[in-house]
């Protein structure tokens, strides 16, 4: 694969992922408001708001891999 069509996935897939992600972490607070204690959502909230950044970097050094 080239890397101008990596790049083309990447940011698909990256667009995708974070679509997903984001309304998951949004359904996930809504319960954590309901049920949880606001320790818990202090916690969550920061977690929540970072953890995409892993996935999100992997997907770019792989963006980003020189052509074989």
């Amino acid at each position: 694969m080239t890397l101008r069509t990596r790049k083309l996935v990447g940011a698909i897939v990256l667009l995708v992922f974070l679509s997903v992600y984001a309304l998951a972490a949004m359904m996930a607070a809504i319960v954590l408001q309901v049920s949880a204690s606001k320790v818990v959502e202090l916690i969550y909230y920061p977690v929540a708001g970072l953890l995409w950044v892993l996935p999100a970097m992997w997907l770019i050094k792989w963006m980003q891999r020189p052509d074989a």
